[in-house]
């Protein structure tokens, strides 16, 4: 009989039932001695599962360190190969912009397609040109990047780095006799190191230390001069095999866009032989590998700045300087890229002020916000460890007019919409969004302008978050706007 209905007929309870336990087992009960199954532990509890997922104060105040570090490096990573674009590289931006071509950590939407094209100076001539006041300077520059950088090989090259600094900085120093003493066996030093690579230099730093260490009658002082010598040669030959990696990696870039340049970057050593001069007045463009392109770049913008760069009638005024170095100098946040697609202006005509003023083209620092959607597919395939693909969110322009004759007059802007499609139409193909451009009109004596953008709905909300702006004020044009989000139903 079952032990419920047994129960019941003699006045007892029924067996209390067990949520945890399996359906498909026998039931557990006392009176029942056919199937006695033993007791399972009881299951977990959601609220003790959630705590193990809790981290302890001390690991959250760990987390945020680490995430904030990473934050760090990533904006003076991009602060650098902008002020390289620009020509304004101080010289530890020309140390962190080589490194970006072999940068397993670096976000891809960072890249710039002419910075292949950017020819950089090896990291020895940078130091080599350094008096003793801006090797001090680039030298704590080294230590912030090698204290907030954590791939192996990064931090490789910033310890490298330090270590021919520091070296640097001492050879500048007056010598007295002990360092005369020393440079008369430098030819001798060198003649035994110089040949050596990386790895023997490893082997032979052990056998010194090793001979240090041990109690056999040695000069002693020999053997540690040899030792430090030995860690400057080591520094070169591991900064040398990371030039080599950055070389390799632009080769293999360039040879997909032009295979004669990739040669001719392979039989070279990839760095230029000079360093731009790092006084504001008499910055010049980078110096190319060969003579004749050297001339050539002379007079053309540097690759990836063609939108700074001086063309014939761009406005350089020290107003308009003063403007965009502001604006420059507040950097570029998380979420942001620098905008480059400007466009020609469709149907320009001279203007009719163009013989009483000097036509003359605004300068601008704009930003596009970048950012994932989290739509209902995306969910599905992705996760926040392995994200989809970035998408526009929206974009910043700040363009300047200081020097606008009539001030009472703000600048416009219109949306122009190619081959008759509307506003809301699509015609771009599946998985693609559809382009338009913004044009800027302004009075004289500036011109218009006009950028290519992703053609989707604005956001107008004022909320802060959404961070909607059209103004003018103090010379400066800014239109900040974002998409509106698209929420998906079931």
């Amino acid at each position: 009989m079952d032990p419920g209905r047994q129960a019941m007929i003699n006045g007892l309870k029924s067996p209390r039932k067990d949520r945890e336990r399996n359906i498909m087992a026998p039931r557990y009960d006392p009176s029942n001695r056919i199937a006695k199954p033993s007791r399972q532990p009881p299951a977990k509890s959601s609220k003790a599962g959630a705590a193990d997922r809790y981290l302890t104060q001390d690991q959250q105040a760990e987390q945020f360190i680490a995430d904030e570090d990473k934050f760090v490096l990533k904006q003076a990573k991009k602060k650098a190969d902008i002020r390289v674009r620009e020509r304004r590289a101080k010289p530890i931006d020309y140390l962190a912009f080589g490194l970006r071509f072999i940068d397993s950590d670096r976000d891809a939407f960072d890249n710039d397609d002419d910075d292949v094209e950017i020819a950089i100076p090896a990291p020895e001539a940078v130091l080599q040109n350094l008096n003793e006041a801006q090797l001090k300077e680039l030298e704590e520059d080294i230590r912030s990047y090698h204290t907030l950088e954590h791939n192996p090989r990064n931090k490789e090259y910033w310890t490298a780095l330090l270590t021919l600094c520091a070296d640097r900085r001492q050879k500048l120093k007056p010598q007295g006799p002990e360092g005369r003493a020393v440079t008369s066996v430098a030819s001798d030093v060198d003649r035994i190191l110089s040949p050596k690579t990386l790895e023997q230099l490893e082997a032979l730093e052990k056998q010194i230390k090793a001979k240090l260490q041990s109690n056999e009658p040695i000069d002693t002082d020999y053997w540690e001069e040899l030792l430090k010598s030995l860690l400057i040669y080591k520094a070169k030959a591991s900064l040398k095999k990371v030039c080599a990696e950055i070389k390799e990696a632009r080769v293999e870039i360039l040879k997909a866009r032009d295979p004669d340049r990739a040669a001719a970057l392979a039989a070279s050593d990839g760095f230029a032989d000079t360093v731009p001069a790092l006084k504001p007045a008499s910055r010049k463009a980078l110096a190319r590998p060969s003579p004749a392109t050297t001339q050539a770049s002379s007079s053309a913008p540097p690759p990836g700045t063609a939108r700074f760069a001086p063309s014939g009638n761009e406005d350089f005024s020290q107003a308009t300087k003063a403007l965009y170095d502001r604006e420059v100098a507040r950097g570029i946040n998380e979420g942001e890229e620098i905008f480059t697609a400007e466009e020609a202006v469709p149907g320009i005509q001279r203007p009719l002020w163009a013989d009483k003023y000097r036509p003359r083209k605004p300068r601008y620092f704009n930003r596009v916000l970048m950012g994932y959607e989290w739509n209902k597919y995306n969910q599905t395939h992705y996760d926040h460890d392995n994200p989809p693909p970035k998408v526009v969110q929206g974009y910043r322009f700040n363009i300047f007019y200081p020097d606008l004759i009539d001030k009472t007059k703000a600048p416009t802007y219109k949306i122009i919409r190619e081959h008759g499609r509307r506003k809301g139409e699509s015609v771009a193909p599946a998985g693609k969004e559809d382009t338009c451009l913004i044009r800027f009109i302004a009075g004289p004596p500036y011109e218009d302008i006009a950028f290519r953008i992703v053609d989707r709905e604005w956001d107008y909300s004022a909320k802060k978050e959404r961070g909607f702006k059209s103004s003018f004020d103090k010379g400066i044009l800014q239109l900040h706007f974002q998409f509106k989000k698209i929420y998906y139903r079931k």
